[in-house]
């Protein structure tokens, strides 16, 4: 089946919580016999463990790192990292620095948005630690197929943690499949179960796992490959031909290939589909928040241009009305309507204006219009920190607002708030006005969906303020 998107990686990774049951060797080797088997494939390993042994198998002499697998985990692309190795075989250097990014890696799936955005094709190989850390488990779910090698009942007693971590999940555990490795084909059982390889099957089926007809001996000759006087790690396909492992691994190679012809979307590509719906849907949330909103200032009425210009970001608890205010406009009526500050001069009028800017860039700004029982309005004013704890509260009377009244003082306020929460017949509608402080060379930011989701975080607090003090 031809693959629908070759430009998105088919992740293979070799897991086991177990040490010494022949995992960097399996994944070391496969990734040379699929490269043998299919020169045109691009074919890459990637290492989360620390011992380089990738390094010292496929490095080549005089080359110059561009990078590491930290470097990767932190965010630089894939393709940029990765180095042409020995034997046709792609990797990106190892990095004994690992264990630091533990508390930074947030979440599962980071590493699998990773490779959707890796520029990497291709099968990639992925070794990781005999442990269930959290670049493990990301390696896990990323993953297209998982090969769990496994040596003894200690080793298979073991991958139930991982099997309850994709049904943690809810990730299919088709991908997941055991392979007996180092097996001594020289100990034969009586009974059902004839050797180890036998043994091992028999009660991963028991326990519901898939585990693979193909196996890998042990083989004193495949060992002598990494200890050995030159200090070099040699390939089975090389320097072990003669060897029953040589077979195991060409099945085993040729499994995995097909898997990877008949997997046209992988889950990379199946991400990286899902990344863009989800950016689709944060431009239409987005265009959608700007829809409607009134080119002007509704404290002063003119444009939203100049160096004043959007300075102040404002939108009502029920969502019906949003728009930007002038920078001068806002902090002036907040100025002389809530803040009661005279202007007998130039310099007094300008450094209480740059007070009370200062305090209103720092802060959120909320009206609250409550209806008296002679029929009128006053409004709680209240300045809350960006965690959503009161710094300031003031009520003002809006004697005349019903009748549409301005008495010069309270003017801009009552323009502000009959724009924003006017209601049927002449009256405000039960909500309340936020005024947020914006970047003004970009204000449309607070728009976007990681600052407006905060926006609505620091709304929620602000309500349950305002809910247990009775409104």
């Amino acid at each position: 089946m031809m693959r629908a998107m070759n430009n998105f990686p088919f992740i293979l990774t070799i897991s086991s919580e177990k040490g010494g049951v022949g995992k960097t060797t399996l994944t070391t080797n496969l990734a040379i016999y699929l490269k043998a088997m299919l020169p045109d494939l691009a074919v890459t390993i990637i290492s989360f463990d620390n011992h380089f042994t990738v390094d010292k198998m496929f490095e080549l002499k005089g080359q110059t790192s561009k990078g590491t697998v930290e470097q990767l985990l932190t965010g630089t692309p894939a393709s940029e990292l990765v180095l042409q190795g020995q034997y046709g075989v792609d990797y990106i250097p190892s990095s004994n620095h690992l264990t630091e990014l533990y508390q930074e890696f947030k979440g599962p799936m980071a590493l699998c948005r990773m490779m959707a955005e890796s520029g990497l094709s291709g099968i990639v190989l992925i070794d990781t630690r005999p442990d269930l850390n959290i670049l493990t488990q990301n390696a896990l779910y990323a993953a297209d197929r998982v090969l769990i090698p496994v040596k003894d009942m200690s080793s298979l007693e073991n991958c139930k943690h991982i099997f309850a971590l994709f049904d943690q999940r809810g990730i299919d555990k088709k991908s997941l499949s055991l392979i007996p490795c180092l097996i001594d084909n020289r100990i034969k059982y009586d009974g059902i179960f004839k050797d180890q390889r036998d043994l091992l099957k028999g009660f991963a089926i028991n326990r519901g796992y898939r585990c693979l007809e193909t196996y890998i001996s042990k083989s004193p000759k495949v060992e002598s490959l990494n200890t050995n006087p030159d200090g070099k790690i040699y390939p089975i396909l090389t320097h072990a031909r003669e060897t029953e492992v040589h077979t195991q691994f060409t099945e085993l190679a040729q499994d995995i290939l097909n898997s990877y012809h008949h997997t046209p979307e992988p889950r990379a590509c199946l991400y990286h589909c899902w990344l863009q719906e989800q950016e689709t849907q944060k431009k239409e949330a987005f265009l959608a928040r700007l829809e409607g909103i009134p080119a002007h200032c509704v404290i002063c009425g003119r444009a939203l241009e100049g160096p004043t210009g959007k300075g102040f970001f404002y939108e009502s608890a029920d969502r019906n009305a949003r728009g930007f205010l002038h920078s001068d406009c806002f902090v002036e009526m907040l100025r002389g309507t809530l803040y009661n500050l005279p202007a007998p001069n130039e310099e007094v009028h300008a450094l209480s204006l740059q007070m009370i800017r200062e305090s209103a860039r720092e802060s959120m700004s909320v009206f609250l219009p409550q209806k008296t029982p002679d029929g009128d309005y006053r409004l709680r004013f209240i300045q809350f920190d960006q965690r959503g704890s009161a710094l300031l509260e003031r009520t003002v009377s809006l004697t005349g607002f019903t009748e549409g009244r301005f008495d010069g003082v309270h003017d801009q306020l009552y323009l502000l708030l009959n724009e924003s929460l006017a209601g049927d017949g002449g009256g405000l509608r039960n909500s309340w006005l936020a005024v947020h402080p914006v970047d003004e060379q970009r204000p449309e930011l607070v728009l976007q969906e990681q600052h407006y989701r905060q926006l609505q975080e620091l709304h929620r607090r602000v309500a349950d303020f305002l809910a247990l003090a009775g409104r």
